[in-house]
């Protein structure tokens, strides 16, 4: 009898998750059944009762509900109080504990899939919403010499922010106000792209950066076309940070990290997602 996985979101029919974790499965012989299940926001207390009483030993979360799960959840780490959401669910039987690997995802696609270097590195986020929470502390502790979080909204970005005090190398601004400096990295942490715009910078803040688009398509993002037609080093999407926070999460369901490097190439083949 396999062992059952799912990742819940509403949509989610279009997620890549069941491919990767059953070729993750397939690579090191872990007998696992990993589904999608479309949960909507009013229904999602009770759709994760019915699933940790049917057998359900984990589950992977993704929008909207990162953020609803926590009250849920009987433990969260470190890293998931300090993002404020989540992404992966452990159930052993008795409580249920809350993890995020975004940050440790995108932190592997960066430095070892694509050599980015981010120690005194300067980095623009542009977007101050759930997922730049998810992935800001992982990048602070890469030592970075300056972040800046721009948004549409400056309000938000301050309070993003002031969320992480302490930290002198951050700051927030709107979207007009984004200093002129150049940056080694700029990451578009919007959900522009899904609706099939990106945000409003100005091409300067591009010229010349490695470009990261959280979000991916088939042929590339608005953003990443947008980056690469003003003169960026490099752009990528975020297929890469979806395989490896998939990744981080079957380790800390089965206790062994799969090959990642076959898996990105596997949807590549399969799929047509421009990495």
């Amino acid at each position: 009898m396999p062992d059952r996985y799912a990742v819940i979101g509403h949509p989610i029919s279009h997620s890549l998750s069941p491919f990767i974790h059953s070729r993750f499965a397939k690579q090191t012989g872990h007998n696992i059944e990993y589904g999608s299940v479309d949960v909507a926001p009013h229904a999602l207390t009770d759709q994760i009762h019915r699933l940790l009483g049917e057998g359900y030993r984990g589950l992977n979360v993704t929008m909207p509900h990162k953020s609803a799960v926590l009250a849920l959840c009987d433990d969260h780490s470190a890293a998931v109080r300090e993002a404020g959401a989540a992404n992966t669910l452990i159930w052993d039987g008795g409580s249920l504990r809350a993890e995020t690997t975004d940050g440790p995802g995108l932190m592997h696609d960066l430095e070892h899939n694509l050599g980015a270097q981010l120690l005194d590195a300067s980095i623009l986020i542009v977007g101050a919403g759930g997922s730049t929470y998810s992935i800001l502390g992982a990048l602070l502790r890469a030592h970075p010499g300056t972040v800046v979080i721009a948004n549409r909204t400056a309000r938000r970005a301050h309070e993003l922010v002031d969320s992480f005090a302490g930290h002198d190398n951050l700051q927030a601004c709107g979207l007009p106000d984004i200093p002129a400096e150049t940056f080694n990295l700029v990451i578009n942490a919007t959900s522009a792209s899904v609706g099939g715009t990106r945000p409003d910078i100005p091409a300067r803040c591009v010229a010349g950066a490695l470009c990261y688009d959280l979000m991916y398509k088939e042929d590339g993002t608005p953003f990443t076309h947008w980056c690469q037609a003003h003169n960026a080093s490099a752009v990528h999407t975020g297929i890469g940070m979806l395989v490896a926070q998939a990744a981080f999460s079957f380790n800390l369901w089965r206790g062994v990290m799969p090959d990642q490097p076959a898996v990105l190439e596997a949807i590549s083949e399969r799929f047509s997602v421009r990495y």
